[in-house]
């Protein structure tokens, strides 16, 4: 069966870039600006409280796994209040030690592994839509393991690294995901998988996106009428059928364009174009640029 999800984290091709261990004792809070790409962190031991711009606040313990597919600004802190320190999140990726908050001397109360990552797809932000802001899970022993793993393979040099730390990544990912209370999400993919009917007609569109798909033609599929099926889709993904259903026909047009193996008809026929003429002028229409540009802007050799 297919994967809705898995289609769109192979998609965003995520790597691995930057791991460290952060640790802090007594009373201290660092405030990061936002980052823009995706990080995460698994608490190792102690406690502290996380505080994510328009989100409530997390206190976070041992055990716990935090994603953030986009990183937005957010407040570190020990559970004692204190003055935030202002960080840049490019300036704390230098080196692979230990970053330390609060008092210096004595063993840390909190400490935890966390990493910056980046998604090399051209459209990103598209699909990084489709996730929550802030995914915080409790008690998952594999997303802890992953997590130690990733930072084992960023301290050695070995052949296959950036290979493997893709890999890794995108287990994380899918672990954290699936984790995560799908039916208490916000808008996007998580909460459409989490509705039986919805998700029909996610996993169809996933399964032939050159299919000439129609809201009345998935809604038979889900066995809902089409009124009912329009409405249940657009409110747990967050747009409507046909607007999903382009988005994603654009975002592996952009995938397969970028590889430069394929002629933009073969292009055209993979995402649902009877012709290369329909085919460039949706995608100058949606993306801005037409096709044949887009290949040669983004082309990434194999």
């Amino acid at each position: 069966m297919v994967d809705p999800l898995a289609d769109v984290i192979a998609l965003l091709r995520p790597r691995a870039v930057f791991s460290k261990v952060i640790s802090g004792a007594g009373a201290w809070a660092v405030r990061y600006a936002a980052f823009g790409q995706p990080s995460f962190c698994t608490m190792l031991e102690g406690a502290c409280v996380l505080s994510v711009d328009q989100q409530a606040p997390a206190a976070l313990e041992a055990g716990d796994f935090v994603l953030m597919p986009a990183t937005p600004g957010f407040t570190l802190s020990s559970p004692e209040p204190a003055v935030p320190v202002f960080l840049d999140p490019a300036t704390t990726q230098d080196g692979t030690g230990e970053l330390r908050h609060g008092r210096r001397e004595g063993p840390p109360e909190v400490r935890m592994l966390g990493g910056y990552f980046a998604f090399d797809a051209p459209d990103a932000a598209l699909l990084v839509s489709l996730l929550p802001v802030l995914l915080h899970v409790r008690g998952v022993e594999r997303l802890s393991i992953l997590v130690q793993l990733v930072r084992d393979e960023c301290l050695e040099a070995r052949t296959g690294r950036e290979l493997v730390l893709g890999r890794l990544v995108e287990l994380l990912l899918i672990e954290a995901l699936r984790a995560s209370p799908q039916e208490h999400a916000p808008p996007g993919l998580l909460r459409g998988l989490a509705d039986a009917r919805v998700a029909v007609g996610l996993r169809l569109m996933h399964e032939d996106p050159a299919h000439t798909w129609t809201v009345d033609a998935l809604a038979r599929e889900a066995a809902l009428s089409r009124s009912t099926f329009f409405e249940r889709f657009s409110r747990a993904v967050g747009q409507p059928p046909m607007e999903y259903l382009l988005a994603w026909r654009m975002a592996l047009a952009k995938d397969l364009l970028g590889r430069g193996d394929m002629a933009i008809v073969e292009v055209a026929e993979r995402v649902g174009y009877s012709s290369a003429s329909t085919f460039s002028t949706a995608f100058s229409r949606f993306v801005g640029q037409p096709p044949g540009r887009y290949a040669r802007r983004h082309h990434v050799p194999a």
